[in-house]
């Protein structure tokens, strides 16, 4: 297993590999289609940042990769990626994606009826950094996870970040422990994520933190 930094080479596997990378995991898919979820959480990553994009092997094959950012403030949000990839995808004409977003919509409204919050972006200069890490299935298990974190510690510690976080559902409780490892602590409550089921039920999403001064 040799973890490493993204090469333009690794583009056409690297998009291969994000459609079962996730696999298993309750944000495998939000709303079923690949490409605009691609230019959501890894395209953006690839065009703006590849400097902060790691990914490990196995025989020249790829099995996980991870996509930071050392400045969130300075990259496209995740609210306005998914709102690009709306306009240019036509997702709410598309029946799987168009699905999901009446499912959020219930669920905003639901929410602010009852007074509760919603999960969104995550914004605080104690922790500009930020990550997502997904590892194939065969590849869980065997260091590709570890090697990939430790690679990008060392790049957050090398530009002089002063912390990173990350946003991961808290149902995902094997994802948890392994940031926990890494030195993440959880932060703040967990709101659910509108729209998102996993096994017929509600999602919610844990931020997780963690200090590099």
């Amino acid at each position: 297993m040799e973890a490493r930094m993204f090469a333009e080479t690794d583009r056409a596997q690297l998009r291969a590999l994000f459609s079962r990378a996730g696999e298993g995991a309750p944000t495998a898919s939000l709303w079923g289609h690949e490409e605009s979820e691609a230019a959501i959480y890894l395209d953006p990553y690839m065009d703006l940042e590849p400097s902060s994009l790691f990914v490990a092997s196995v025989d020249g094959a790829l099995v996980g990769y991870l996509a930071g950012c050392l400045d969130s403030a300075a990259f496209p949000s995740e609210g306005e990626r998914i709102e690009n990839a709306i306009r240019k995808y036509r997702l709410f004409f598309r029946r799987g994606p168009a699905t999901f977003f009446a499912r959020s919509l219930a669920d905003l409204t639901v929410s602010k009826v009852r007074r509760r919050p919603t999960a969104g972006d995550f914004t605080d200069a104690r922790w500009p950094s930020h990550l997502h890490i997904n590892v194939a299935p065969e590849a869980r298990g065997t260091g590709a996870a570890d090697a990939l974190m430790a690679l990008w510690l060392d790049r957050l510690k090398a530009a002089g970040s002063p912390g990173c976080h990350l946003q991961t559902p808290a149902e995902n409780t094997r994802a948890v422990r392994f940031f926990e490892r890494a030195g993440f602590a959880t932060h703040g409550p967990t709101p659910l994520v509108p729209g998102l089921r996993y096994e017929g039920r509600g999602v919610h999403q844990q931020t997780m933190v963690k200090n590099l001064r």
